[in-house]
């Protein structure tokens, strides 16, 4: 008898030190606090300019990612991306803004949260690009009262708190320059920016901002330790994109893409650390699309199959993805479609619109003062090359090599020795667009009235989309290539409209080379699909029939598409147009334009107007 009990006993102390007893520690609440529109400007990642204390505490308490990004450079399909763990090009929710239906396949992150028994807040930005959604089936609350200390007792939860202090909003009216406490002449600036004293206001006061957010982050995290929680919730905090002077928010760029992500994850759940230690560097590339298949893993959930992200963290942690992929289509009142991948030393990006410049006019970016001087700068003559490259056409590719280059201001595309580098990332950019299904490269209405009230994401997924076909004739189209005119002449008679559209957008992009195809070009801008007929008009005023032209522009500018003839007014901005050749156009325009200025191409007219000087007034605005 003796001898069987001390083998129990054995037996028993083995299943103990493997852990076979061990308390299982529970779900964890889970914090997220989001700031707005800021790059990588803290102290933690080593910019020795930024006054970040709290943050810089959080991330020696945690994990810093020095990988995380963005898959748009811009709020609203950024958070749709996140809230879904589904791309918002590939569901047609990539536009900034708009309210495109949601497929029923696609369900929001809170519904598995809730299922688990989470009680859910957010705090209180929705702005999820897409409709419809309902904020009392969500959330348990949202609005800027929504606390997870309104839960049930003993119940986990997952709390949404969102800074927009860091928002770009912030630069709309400048603070005295004696009262910054970053002060202006000792701002390092990028060097594409020019050295202006409004340029170096602007970077001052935002890295201000950028203490005030951290400040308030710290503010949260006092009240999570106040409470009690600390030990028992993971705490994320990331900001929402890239920002926020010039050439950063809206561009997929490093400036625009690349963001600060850091995860600080109790001792509790110590099995979940992403590194041996707290402190640690996560060089793991991660980005937003991974977000809800990460939060579901944690809580031991596997990922439904529709979502397209990397779990990074948690029980169904995959391997690490090899790109990340970005996008942007439409930015309030302008388009320029581009798409870009990285790895994590270089960038491919791919511009579909080359001929606009980067630097198109935007209502909204042009309210900083900053900007308005970077214009003045290029217009009187005094930008250097790399200064004036945004104020000019864009290539069709570039390649950087951001751990050399962290300004990207070195394309890469042209050299030879870095072809196989990329050509591997253009294989590699095509083949994720094709596997996801971008919904970018049909144009925005296009597709609308092509889908009617089938969803986006539902939509590219039948067979009423050839999709590979129009892939490849947005790739032909984009190539600038002479050689490649008849090809785009047989495009522009293709039965699909997105297909004529690119053959039309590439016989835009030969300029003079398209001559030979202007007969097909004069009927197409009378007679196809609304996004052709603009571009078709485009062409013909370039190509000097300016007054066939004319007609053809209000032929679409009586449409009743808004963002047709969004897309049409910037055409006529780009092909600087005149009030006295486009006066008849002006005079019956008002009527078509009597609503709030959120609807962009009223922005987009308004913008004209101000181009040519004009008092709305005279025209009954």
């Amino acid at each position: 008898m003796k001898i069987r009990y001390t083998l129990s006993v054995i037996v028993l102390l083995a299943f103990m030190a493997t852990g076979f007893t061990k308390k299982d520690p529970g779900l964890p609440n889970i914090l997220w606090i989001t700031s707005e529109d800021n790059s990588c400007l803290l102290g933690c990642y080593g910019d020795e300019f930024a006054t970040t204390p709290y943050l810089d505490q959080l991330a020696s308490e945690g994990f810093l990612y020095t990988n995380a990004y963005a898959n748009a450079p811009v709020c609203a399909p950024a958070r749709n991306t996140i809230i879904t763990g589904v791309h918002a090009c590939s569901s047609g929710n990539e536009q900034m803004r708009s309210t495109y239906l949601k497929s029923e396949t696609v369900r929001f992150y809170t519904e598995f949260l809730k299922s688990k028994g989470y009680y859910c807040t957010n705090n209180s930005k929705t702005d999820y690009n897409t409709s419809p959604f309902n904020l009392l089936t969500m959330w348990d609350e949202s609005g800027r009262k929504a606390h997870y200390k309104n839960r049930a007792k003993g119940q986990p939860f997952f709390a949404i708190f969102n800074s927009t202090i860091s928002h770009e909003s912030c630069l709309h009216k400048s603070i005295p320059s004696e009262e910054l406490r970053h002060k202006p002449a000792e701002v390092t600036l990028p060097p594409y920016h020019p050295d202006t004293p409004e340029m170096r206001h602007d970077w001052a006061q935002y890295y201000d901002k950028v203490e005030d957010m951290d400040a308030r982050m710290g503010e949260l995290l006092k009240e999570l330790e106040e409470a009690g929680l600390a030990e028992n919730t993971i705490v994320v905090y990331y900001s929402d994109h890239g920002g926020v002077l010039g050439r950063s928010k809206r561009y997929l760029f490093e400036t625009g893409t690349h963001v600060p992500m850091i995860i600080r994850i109790p001792e509790k759940y110590k099995h979940l650390y992403p590194a041996e230690t707290t402190g640690s560097e996560v060089e793991r590339l991660v980005s937003f699309v991974d977000l809800a298949p990460t939060l579901l893993s944690i809580i031991g959930l596997e990922a439904p199959d529709y979502m397209q992200g990397s779990a990074f963290l948690g029980k169904y942690q995959t391997e690490e993805p090899e790109y990340i992929y970005m996008f942007r289509d439409r930015m309030d009142e302008r388009y320029d479609l581009t798409r870009s991948i990285v790895d994590k030393q270089y960038r491919y990006t791919r511009y579909y619109n080359s001929n606009r410049i980067w630097m198109q006019q935007l209502e909204y970016l042009w309210r900083a003062p900053s900007m308005a001087s970077w214009e003045e700068e290029f217009r009187a003559g005094r930008c250097n090359e790399l200064q004036a490259r945004f104020f000019n056409t864009k290539p069709v590719e570039e390649l950087f090599d951001t751990e050399n280059d962290p300004w990207e201001v070195n394309n890469l595309a042209n050299d030879p020795a870095y072809a196989e580098r990329l050509v591997t990332m253009r294989k590699a950019s095509l083949q994720i667009a094709t596997s996801m299904y971008d919904a970018g490269f049909i144009p925005e209405t296009e597709r609308n009235l092509r889908a009617g009230d089938t969803p986006i994401y539902d939509y590219m997924r039948s067979d009423a989309v050839p999709y590979e076909e129009i892939l490849g004739a947005a790739v032909i189209a984009s190539m600038k290539n002479p050689a490649n005119l008849d090809r785009l002449k047989l495009m522009l008679g293709h039965d699909d409209s997105a297909i004529r559209y690119w053959g039309i957008q590439g016989l835009l992009l030969l300029g003079e080379d398209a001559r030979p195809a202007l007969q097909e070009i004069g009927v197409a801008a009378f007679n196809d699909s609304w996004n052709v007929s603009v571009l078709g008009a485009e062409i013909l005023y370039r190509m000097g029939m300016k007054a066939k032209a004319i007609k053809a522009f209000q032929r679409v500018l009586d449409c009743d598409y808004d963002m047709v003839r969004t897309i049409a007014l910037g055409s006529i901005d780009d092909i600087e147009g005149t009030y006295e050749e486009f006066l008849d156009i002006c005079k019956v325009i008002p009527g078509k334009y009597e609503r709030p200025a959120r609807q962009y191409d009223v922005r987009a007219f308004q913008g004209l107007l101000k181009k040519w000087d004009i008092d709305p007034a005279t025209l009954g605005i």
